[in-house]
């Protein structure tokens, strides 16, 4: 890892360079992506069977069972689940659920003076297609966090693919599926499962937008394919910040920073204090418990490559540095929080006093974790029911209404040489 001081002569190069510091796939991958989705595009189900043989070792034959789950398996995986483990997931849903109901929008429709009805109408899409993780990263709260905003929009047909590495499937992520009422889940995965779902094949009809997390070959996918469907954001390897004072327990900021490490070996985790014994405790706790850690060989991979800690002299003056990093996690471990909160402009989510661990936002609290990586939280937004919707809007003139708006709209078509624009609307006029 390293540590800075604002103290430092080359401090702002070196801030500078944090910022820069990207941590996200190259060329090579770009390229393998490119070359995936053209055989898939070209080949269809015969581009899966290759790549699901080749990369899961998983045969995808005749047999439809070999290339779905089936909503009996999910519901079966949901009744052997651990009670406590059903309670869990249950309280996540409801509450995911529950925030997300609160982001509907709402249409219009009005009258303007010059009477003209102006609105918009929301709709949801189609068809959506959901990735979730199924190698190193096989999370049911994806699933929970991608599904229920979903079919809050209104999404009529929702789609799963996840790789089912051997042959085997994920049991807490069926019964997160079951959980959701999620009928059609495909045993798919890469950078070949989001361009099935983004072309469509013999088997798999296409979607209209496609979102959840997955590796660098996904992002990339998806990346390549936007504009042939709609997605939630390309987002890289995770990252957190911690704001913290010199009241906060180091052992508890050394934790939260090791969240987001455990993730991937090129996640970044980054602690901003302006006391220095704190710093030197929360790294001498991250040492300990990495060695406590199941998480071990990747959470230290990525402190040791990628983890910061950063010494200021005022607090306050770390408001700055976070919006140059437009972390997707913040976490606020000071006395008085509300100041970051209003300072803060660029960030994916914050988390708000000594109580609030990043990681209880990543299960149960009830705003989306899919967020903005990569400084990207500077122009977009963590997932919403929104990115399952798309608005139309319209409009209504009568004679008199057009008589009010017209002559205006006609002059500017003849001012950007567009003659038979205004000849549509100076034929009414008359």
């Amino acid at each position: 890892m390293q540590r800075l001081s604002a103290s430092d002569p080359d401090f702002a190069k070196r801030f500078d360079r944090l910022v820069k510091d990207r941590r996200e796939s190259g060329d090579d991958v770009s390229q393998d992506v490119r070359n995936i989705l053209a055989q898939v595009r070209d080949a269809g189900d015969r581009a899966l069977e290759d790549y699901t043989q080749r990369f899961d070792g998983h045969s995808l034959t005749a047999d439809l069972a070999s290339w779905r789950i089936t909503p009996r398996q999910c519901e079966a995986a949901w009744d052997t689940l651990d009670p406590s483990l059903r309670d869990a997931l249950t309280l996540a849903a409801d509450r995911i659920r529950a925030y997300h109901e609160a982001q509907l929008p709402q249409d219009r429709d009005y009258r303007d003076d010059a009477g003209v009805r102006l609105g918009a109408k929301w709709r949801p899409v189609d068809a959506a297609g959901l990735y979730v993780p199924g190698g190193r990263a096989s999370y049911p709260s994806s699933l929970l966090m991608n599904a229920i905003p979903a079919r809050v929009a209104g999404v009529e047909r929702i789609v799963v693919a996840t790789p089912t590495p051997k042959g085997l499937s994920n049991e807490l992520v069926m019964a997160a599926a079951h959980l959701c009422g999620i009928d059609e889940i495909w045993r798919i995965g890469g950078a070949q499962a989001v361009g099935a779902l983004a072309y469509g094949t013999s088997r798999i009809r296409p979607v209209d937008v496609i979102t959840g997390p997955g590796n660098a070959w996904v992002a990339e996918a998806k990346r390549q394919l936007y504009g042939t469907v709609g997605i939630d954001m390309v987002a890289g390897p995770s990252e957190i910040l911690v704001i913290a004072d010199k009241d906060s327990d180091p052992r508890w900021l050394a934790a939260d920073l090791l969240s987001q490490a455990e993730h991937d070996p090129a996640a970044q985790s980054i602690l901003i204090t302006d006391d220095t014994l704190l710093a030197g405790l929360v790294q001498d706790e991250i040492g300990m418990e990495l060695n406590q850690l199941a998480t071990e060989r990747v959470a230290r991979q990525s402190w040791d490559n990628h983890g910061t800690i950063i010494v200021v002299e005022r607090l306050a003056d770390a408001i700055l540095l976070a919006n140059r990093l437009a972390a997707e996690h913040v976490e606020l471990s000071v006395a008085d929080p509300e100041p970051f909160l209003d300072g803060i402009r660029h960030a994916g989510s914050i988390f708000i006093g000594r109580h609030t661990p990043e990681a209880v936002g990543d299960y149960v609290a009830g705003p989306n974790h899919v967020l903005p990586t990569g400084r990207r939280a500077r122009f977009s937004s963590g997932l919403s029911v929104t990115d399952f919707m798309k608005r139309t809007s319209f409009l209504e003139s009568g004679p008199e209404a057009l008589a009010a708006i017209g002559p205006a709209a006609a002059r500017l078509a003849h001012a950007e040489g567009l003659p038979a624009h205004a000849r549509s609307i100076e034929l009414r006029l008359k």
